[in-house]
């Protein structure tokens, strides 16, 4: 039997406050106002003093408006005909598609019982070469993508939602402009990978709540169609915008703030997330990758820091590339050792040569006189940030690698590259 109250206590921000008993944490209720129903859901208990956040904020909400219990925390549909839709961050059509009420699942469950997983050993081919040579993506990874504001984050998940090799994209956005999640949708749908993708997207004008829903609902979507047997992969952006939901919500409550405002179980919170990511033993799996803006470009900001204990590496993106120094996949190794044998060794080979140029670089800035080797890896490094580094490249790992035995042959001979001899006789390209 649903519980029904007609006496709110207090309204403040869109937080209100009830007195009821036998109710849930996170539990939905419905509340009636003069412009008609909207849904709350509980974010405090205390004694039988229940804090609720209005989805759709408390304008409008008098003291004396029904609020009914539902008896169940948050729910989304789960099917086929999700794929191609669009929804928002309370599981609703944003796409004017009919609603989808079948098969409701609850959200942010618990993670998988590690028994049930298996050792990451399958890679993600993306054809980007700075992620697959260099920073290969594993099936059940968990990587962010660290970031400032202005550099091409969304165009960076939109290109690997489009080139990723995997059965399903799940991509959830939060505190999108509208334009950004236009932005998504129209790149999907003219690069024909629409019919394989479920949007949940959260603009900046949507009701706070709703940007913390959004990873939860892709992540219960996400598993239950990788227990069906589905490699999905889910793209979360940004996930700064997610915590800073949390802090307002907290501030409002009046929560004791932690480093830099944010709640004290800020890790724990992150963690319940990225912790979904995994490799059925006989299903599929869910790899997960997620933007993290860096306010200033701080590191040490409380989100990123925190997501850097949790996850396996990270991409950086910096001047429109993602960076070789930082970046990094730790479970790369799990992988690279299986697609060709000359794999590991361009992936090293080529980043100490890179790093041998900028160093080239600083000597030619400063004035110094150049030797021909330095002359040799200023060609080098103009031909890799121009072939490998850019983000638009679209071609198989095997073409990249060849690529980069080009670029060796046309800068340096044979015996100044130090590759082993045996892979030398076999890949370096005849001219």
């Amino acid at each position: 039997m649903k519980k029904v109250y007609n006496k709110i206590l207090s309204i403040v921000g869109n937080v209100i406050t009830v007195r009821a008993e036998d109710v849930a944490y996170e539990e939905l209720a419905e509340v009636t106002t003069s412009r008609g129903k909207t849904l709350a859901q509980v974010i405090k208990l205390e004694a039988d003093l229940v804090s609720l956040q209005v989805f759709s904020g408390s304008k409008g909400v008098s003291t004396d408006d029904e609020v009914r219990f539902l008896g169940h925390p948050m729910q989304v549909t789960f099917s086929e005909n999700m794929l191609g839709r669009v929804f928002d961050g309370s599981g609703q059509p944003r796409d004017k598609g009919p609603s989808l009420t079948d098969n409701m699942i609850e959200i942010a469950g618990p993670s998988v019982n590690p028994s049930k997983r298996i050792i990451p050993k399958r890679m993600i081919r993306t054809n980007i070469p700075m992620i697959d040579v260099f920073n290969s993506l594993v099936v059940s990874q968990k990587l962010p993508i660290f970031s400032v504001s202005g550099e091409p984050y969304n165009e960076l998940l939109a290109r690997i939602a489009l080139q990723a090799e995997v059965d399903m994209i799940v991509l959830g956005g939060m505190g999108l402009k509208f334009d950004e999640y236009m932005y998504f949708k129209n790149e999907l749908e003219k690069g024909g990978a629409l019919n394989r993708s479920i949007f949940f997207m959260h603009t900046a004008s949507d009701p706070v709540v709703e940007g913390l829903m959004v990873p939860d609902l892709c992540l219960a979507v996400a598993e239950k169609f990788a227990l069906a047997g589905k490699d999905v992969l889910v793209l979360l952006t940004d996930m700064t915008n997610f915590a800073d939901a949390m802090k307002e919500i907290a501030i409002t409550m009046e929560q004791v703030p932690s480093n830099r405002g944010y709640p004290g179980d800020l890790y724990s919170q992150l963690a319940s997330r990225y912790e979904k990511a995994v490799d059925f033993d006989n299903a599929g799996s869910i790899t997960t990758l997620a933007v993290t803006t860096m306010p200033g470009d701080d590191v040490t900001h409380p989100v990123p820091d925190n997501t850097g204990y949790i996850t396996e590496g990270q991409f950086y993106l910096r001047n429109g590339r993602i960076e070789p120094f930082g970046s990094l996949s730790r479970l790369k190794q799990q992988v690279n050792g299986t697609t060709r044998k000359d794999h590991r060794a361009i992936m090293d080979g080529m980043i100490q040569l890179y790093a041998q140029y900028l160093e080239a670089e600083e000597k030619r800035s400063m004035g110094f006189r150049m030797t021909d080797w330095d002359s040799k890896l200023l060609k080098y490094g103009s031909q890799f940030e121009g072939t490998m580094m850019d983000l638009t490249l679209n071609i198989p790992l095997e073409d990249a690698l060849d690529r980069g035995w080009e670029i060796l042959a046309d800068c340096f001979t044979k015996e100044e590259t130090g590759f082993r001899s045996e892979l030398i006789e076999e890949f370096w390209p005849t001219k």
